[in-house]
């Protein structure tokens, strides 16, 4: 298992995390198996999207803050209810197959850190298993 750390500078952002996740599976030494992604913070998020077109982030974005509002009488007092509800929404975890010693991801696809409360430092846990 492996760590590491990014910093995010938006209250709400996704940061493509593929090359990091992937650097962390490379030293693992495995080269098939299973990787695990996780973000130990309630109120981010991990998941998987097209990293290749910026638009797809803000969309994501745009459309999610329209669902869960920042501001809808929420009774958690700290201000961050709408980051919480994104987190639980959207998840903690991912898990990725490993082949060849990297994640094995679609063509347009990258694991991205789904910030909801920053700017923060924050981290992600990796962790693979041969299979």
């Amino acid at each position: 298992m492996t760590e590491f750390e990014i910093s995010t500078q938006q209250q709400a952002q996704l940061l493509d995390v593929t090359a990091q996740v992937n650097d962390a599976v490379s030293k693992s030494g495995v080269r098939r198996g299973l990787c695990n992604i996780f973000v130990p913070h309630t109120t981010a998020a991990v998941i998987i999207s097209e990293n290749w077109d910026p638009d797809v982030t803000h969309d994501l974005l745009t459309h999610l803050t329209k669902l869960v509002p920042r501001q809808a009488g929420y009774r958690h007092g700290e201000g961050n209810a709408q980051a919480h509800i994104l987190s639980v929404m959207l998840g903690t975890s991912l898990n990725v197959p490993v082949d060849g010693g990297q994640l094995r991801l679609g063509r347009w696809q990258g694991v991205m850190f789904a910030e909801f409360d920053g700017p923060r430092r924050r981290k992600v846990v990796v962790s693979v298993q041969a299979g």
